[in-house]
């Protein structure tokens, strides 16, 4: 899987407006200030954003945007799909609709367990999590291996 910049981007706008404990609106010169986010490319992320439900915004002289759902009911999952759609696809297919000849039928089964790790990640780290800072057991302990820090191309 790759992590698209508009998904990473997508996450990040996202930790900032979750981190105004007061829920006042962030505006998006605010938002792509700081996290150093192309203007143009964050308000497609927003609208994006927006149309899934997760974001309103918000007119007038301390406008902005805000949260339209709790930061702990959305998930990081929920936000790559928003914005890229599918977490695993096979050449624009989900993997289940992928078909095969026998001698290379197990590969839809590789592509189903990847999904389903990525699942095992990205569905249990919420934006709330993400915004405190404080990640699932489940997800630390990943990365608690040297092994999970070092690059397939050793």
């Amino acid at each position: 899987m790759r992590v698209t910049a508009k998904a990473d981007y997508a996450l990040r706008a996202l930790i900032e407006i979750a981190r105004r404990d007061d829920g006042s609106p962030v505006s998006a010169e605010e938002l792509g200030r700081l996290q150093d986010i192309p203007h143009g490319f964050l308000q497609a992320i927003l609208a994006d954003l927006r149309r899934a439900g997760y974001v309103m915004a918000q007119r007038g002289q301390s406008g902005g945007w805000r949260l339209n759902k709790d930061a702990a009911d959305v998930s990081v999952a929920d936000v790559i799909r928003a914005v890229d759609g599918p977490l695993v696809s096979v050449y624009g297919l989900r993997p289940e609709a992928v078909t095969y000849n026998d001698s290379a039928a197990v590969l839809q089964h590789v592509w189903i367990a990847g999904r389903s790790a990525l699942r095992d990640v990205f569905e249990h780290v919420s934006i709330r999590q993400l915004a405190d800072g404080k990640l699932p057991k489940a997800v630390t302990s990943r990365t608690a291996d040297d092994d999970a820090w070092q690059s397939e191309n050793r």
